[in-house]
């Protein structure tokens, strides 16, 4: 009889055991099933910018600094063009303002020297298309000649085109590269020329130029 007791108070505990045990896991499982909670924040749209087709800073503003050239170069001279030094042609197409900036390098030892001009004018954006052309049409030789000829380049700007012009004279064979380009209602022409000439370092200046146009 006492055996029986025992066992059932003992059957009682476990019993209650149990439901204490039960009811915690309930409330662990309910806490890992709650749902999570709605975030009704607005997430903010962004508004896509619509780049102005003209430039918008000055044609002194886009030239090329010293900083934007190889370390040994120096510069020789900056200055606004006057509308005086424009041909009737370009004033006819609207020519707006210029600017051009020359730098050199020099090796008096072995009587070497290189120069790099740029020169940027702004012009009506409708004509800007036909000043490149004209400008393109003035690179060409007037006769055949093996050793002035457009170089492969990479695209600058909107369009652009390459040239490559060798003379001989007194002081020994001069390289000039020419690259014109346009970009918005920007014309840009930047030529190094030297008896030491590099046309990597000239892609590099003409993509930190096309860069500065906006």
């Amino acid at each position: 009889m006492v055996y029986g007791m025992e066992r059932g108070y003992r059957s009682s505990i476990l019993l209650a055991i149990l439901t204490v045990i039960c009811a915690g896991s309930a409330g662990c499982l309910s806490s890992i099933f709650v749902p999570a909670p709605h975030n009704n924040a607005t997430i903010p749209i962004a508004t896509p910018t619509t780049e102005s087709p003209l430039a918008t800073l000055s044609a002194g503003d886009m030239a090329l600094q010293l900083s934007d050239l190889p370390s040994d170069y120096i510069l020789r001279d900056r200055t606004a063009i006057a509308y005086a030094g424009i041909s009737q042609v370009f004033q006819d197409l609207g020519w707006q303002q210029g600017y051009q900036v020359s730098y050199y390098r020099m090796d008096k030892d072995v009587n070497d020297i290189t120069t790099i001009v740029q020169e940027i004018n702004l012009y009506p954006l409708d004509n800007v298309k036909e000043v490149y052309s004209l400008e393109k049409e003035a690179l060409l030789p007037l006769e055949d000649n093996t050793t002035d000829y457009q170089v492969p380049f990479p695209l600058q700007g909107d369009r652009s085109i390459a040239w490559r012009e060798t003379r001989s004279g007194d002081h020994g064979t001069l390289v000039t590269y020419t690259v014109i380009f346009t970009k918005k209602n920007v014309y840009e022409k930047i030529s190094m020329t030297g008896t030491t000439t590099d046309y990597e370092a000239l892609k590099d200046i003409a993509q930190k130029a096309v860069a500065k146009i906006r």
